[in-house]
């Protein structure tokens, strides 16, 4: 029964750590910053990986001058 619960565990950490990777790639990256990138993460959050897709095909979406 321990052996279970161990690879669950595993299982759980590795679903958390793939569920973190579009909000991590959005906080580091360079492409947006201040508000839009604090948008950008709530869109991921809040409505789901499909806006890590548009960030990564649309941001910035205001162009620096």
């Amino acid at each position: 029964m321990e052996d279970s619960s161990g690879a669950i565990l595993l299982i759980l950490i590795a679903i958390g750590f793939v569920w973190l990777i579009p909000l991590m790639s959005i906080l580091f990256s360079r492409k947006t910053t201040g508000s839009e990138k604090f948008a950008w993460i709530l869109a991921v959050l809040f409505i789901s990986w499909f806006a890590w897709i548009f960030y990564l095909l649309l941001a910035p979406i205001k162009k620096k001058n």
